[in-house]
């Protein structure tokens, strides 16, 4: 008799990662498939900010925006590592917003959950400040509070790691393409997109992450029809040279009431985002930016900063759909970032839990939630255990990033000093287990520029369920926008040679 797994979870963006890390540590069985890769679609196409929407406050979301702070310090707490802070300059413009409005709005955000670390509101003269001397003539006053940075796909990438070291099997390139009850049972049927290889996989509980697919799932993988529906929004970034000199981000007010971030990147870059247009459906491919999109950004920026950009500078762009839960709102700017639950259990047959909506400052909270909805399918789980706990190499000392490098320079001395903030900020303390036994750089292995070397290739197929150089390039790490232009071509072949080579021995 084939082995029942407790959950079958599908999808591996963040709420997928997620829920299989707080589940598996629960003590629940756990398989996660994922059709493409890791946070392959939405969960790295995020503005990359742990912040709890000071934006959503005008639309009265209170509960989500005070849930979202509180999850800030915790996810700050847990993954010093991959999240710092961050301080937004917000310029004030007359006549979008008033001042008493804003100033109420940030008193808002400083008090409706406890900070620990992060500083609170301050107003600023921008005429004398050097934040303002990248803007244009006319912004005198500006409002600086706090939020926090994410490598959003990283943060994936960590808690699946977590929950595979916890004991969850996680296949990513491996899609669901269709599930039956069988009583009190589901049968799956999941194919391997590489291979071709089918196998039937008997569980418990199904829970639909899909993100932008979820109604997909539902509708055409699991032949059920749900109540509640999925509104899409697209939201795209661009990356252009960097635009100012501070190290503070820009939060900036438009005309349509809508808001821009304009937040340094990766030191010599400016991350500009996010848009709001509905869309009807999801291609299988990655979804892109378009002009009309790539010149609204510019505009906005160029409405506010000295240095004015072009569309023909933008040296990146990247565009993700975001399943929210359709509320109702005619604006896209207003469909709540709230997340709901949708659970299709008819008596005595398998049930199945869908996620539609949620943020990834929320993912944490929201897997707890979902674990919740499922206790009575399992009244022996243990409980929740999250709130506290390290994500993989975020046990640093005190959480002192700062303290955590400084040792990090004096282990390792051969690393030039980019390259070694560069594996502090991205491992953590499991950057021991990528560097080994090294000496010298050359004791890593082929270097394929920026600092990217075999070793690191290594781990991340070996540890992270990389696969290709895209997989490393733009959702591991960021070093796509730094590599030479045959980087990718190389990494690929290396990491062929390097399976093959693995087939051969076994």
């Amino acid at each position: 008799m084939t082995a029942v797994t407790d959950l079958l979870i599908v999808g591996g963006g963040i709420n997928g990662a997620g829920i299989a890390r707080d589940a598996v540590g629960r003590g629940l069985s756990v398989v996660l498939c994922e059709q493409g890769d890791l946070a392959g679609y939405t969960s790295s196409a995020s503005t990359k900010l742990i912040h709890g929407g000071l934006r959503y406050l005008e639309y009265y979301e209170f509960r989500l925006v005070r849930e979202a702070l509180f999850e800030r310090e915790r996810l700050l707490n847990s993954a010093p590592h991959i999240i710092w802070p961050l301080r937004f300059i917000l310029p004030h413009e007359k006549g979008i917003r008033p001042a008493w409005f804003v100033r109420l709005g940030l008193f808002l955000y400083d008090h409706l959950a406890p900070r620990k670390k992060l500083p609170g509101t301050e107003t600023i003269n921008l005429t004398k400040h050097p934040a303002g001397q990248g803007l244009k003539p006319g912004f005198d006053t500006a409002f600086v509070y706090s939020d926090c940075w994410v490598e959003d796909s990283r943060m994936v990438a960590l808690n699946a790691l977590d929950a595979f070291e916890k004991g969850a099997d996680i296949r990513v390139r491996t899609k669901l393409t269709s599930a039956r009850r069988d009583g009190n049972l589901w049968v799956a049927t999941l194919q391997d997109v590489e291979t071709g290889a089918i196998q039937d996989l008997r569980t418990k509980v199904i829970v639909n992450a899909g993100g932008p697919f979820v109604a997909d799932v539902l509708n055409s993988k699991l032949g059920l029809n749900t109540t509640k529906n999925v509104r899409l929004v697209k939201g795209s970034h661009i990356v252009v040279p960097k635009l100012f000199d501070t190290k503070e981000a820009f939060i900036l007010q438009n005309t349509d009431k809508r808001i821009v971030f304009a937040i340094p990147y990766q030191e010599k870059f400016t991350l500009i985002g996010t848009t709001d247009i509905p869309v009807e459906s999801v291609p299988d491919r990655k979804i892109e930016i378009s002009p009309e999109e790539v010149q609204y950004l510019c505009n906005v920026v160029n409405h506010f900063f000295k240095s004015q950009v072009t569309p023909a500078e933008v040296v990146w762009s990247y565009s993700g759909v975001r399943p929210l839960f359709d509320d109702g709102s005619s604006n896209a700017s207003a469909v709540t970032r709230d997340y709901v639950f949708d659970m299709d259990a008819p008596q005595g047959q398998a049930p199945v839990l869908s996620i539609f909506g949620g943020k990834i400052t929320t993912f944490r909270k929201l897997s707890e939630h979902a674990l919740d909805e499922l206790k009575i399918f399992f009244p022996g789980m243990k409980p929740s255990w999250t709130e506290n706990a390290k994500m993989p190499g975020g046990d640093i000392p005190d959480a002192d990033f700062d303290r955590f490098f400084a040792d990090v320079r004096r282990r390792w001395p051969f690393l030039p000093e980019q390259v070694a903030h560069r594996l502090a900020r991205a491992y953590g303390t499991r950057i021991a287990e990528l560097l080994g036994e090294a000496k010298s750089m050359a004791d890593l292995g082929e270097d394929f520029g920026a600092g990217l070397t075999a070793a690191e290739v290594d781990y991340l197929v070996r540890r992270e369920w990389a696969r290709t150089a895209e997989d490393i390039l733009w959702r591991r790490s960021k070093l796509g926008l730094h590599v030479p232009a045959g980087a990718p071509a190389k990494i690929d072949a290396y990491i062929a040679k390097q399976h093959a080579a693995s087939i051969a021995a076994q």
